[in-house]
């Protein structure tokens, strides 16, 4: 794996992809009044990859940024698999590219017929020892990726590597990772510190909200009440 390869990729594609991300509202920004997750906590940070869908040019640099990567990890898969339902989209674009099988993981699985937990997986219903490029479009805490690392290793896939298109960088998803046996190792186009810079080069942000980003990232659950926005109960 060309480490160095990697970083450049982030720094030039992430970068470019976070500007378009501003602009498209797919990453959206505001110390001051804090978004509201499903959970209650106020975060400054909200991110909807959908919107980057509309934009032609933006879902083609995704799929560039997706090809480079695998070529700088050195990585041949012989499938490629999306999340559901917003991996799907960007595994496309990918598979298409590259000429090769296409799958995808639901995030539940059917209650009928088949009962897949995987949809597009030969007759015998496995991956048959296949090499697997899992695509997601976001790392949070990592629980939806690794449920769809573990549905691919348990159809007799290999899955050394999930890519997305943005993390928030949270050390519950390194370590949630680092505890996967396979190992899987997660690589993105766009990480969070690039992110925060680029929004401090554009004017989105300034240097304080940049510094309360930073903060959020290592304490996300407990940087709402400490700076002044409680949990909202549900």
């Amino acid at each position: 794996m060309n480490e160095q390869r990697i970083k450049e990729i982030q720094e030039t594609i992430g970068l470019g992809l976070a500007q378009r991300a501003f602009d498209l509202g797919a990453i959206r920004l505001n110390t001051e009044n804090p978004f509201q997750w499903a959970s209650g906590y106020r975060m400054p940070i909200y991110n909807d990859n959908r919107q980057l869908l509309r934009d032609a040019e933006v879902r083609a640099l995704v799929g560039e940024g997706f090809f480079q990567l695998m070529e700088a990890m050195g990585f041949s898969p012989d499938a490629v698999a999306g999340t559901a339902t917003a991996g799907i989209p960007h595994a496309t674009t990918l598979a298409d590219r590259m000429g090769l099988p296409l799958t995808y993981i639901r995030s539940t699985s059917k209650g009928h017929g088949l009962k897949n937990a995987i949809e597009g997986l030969p007759i015998g219903g496995t991956y048959e020892g296949q090499r697997v490029a899992l695509i997601e479009d976001l790392i949070s805490t990592g629980g939806s990726s690794i449920k769809a690392v573990e549905a691919i290793t348990a159809s007799n896939g290999e899955v050394p590597y999930c890519l997305a298109i943005f993390t928030y960088g949270l050390k519950a998803a390194v370590d949630n990772f680092a505890a996967l046996e396979p190992s899987c190792t997660p690589i993105t186009i766009l990480t969070y510190d690039i992110m925060v810079e680029a929004a401090v080069k554009s004017g989105y942000i300034d240097e304080k909200s940049a510094q309360l980003l930073t903060q959020w990232k290592s304490d996300p659950f407990g940087w709402g009440e400490a700076n002044g926005f409680p949990k909202v109960e549900r």
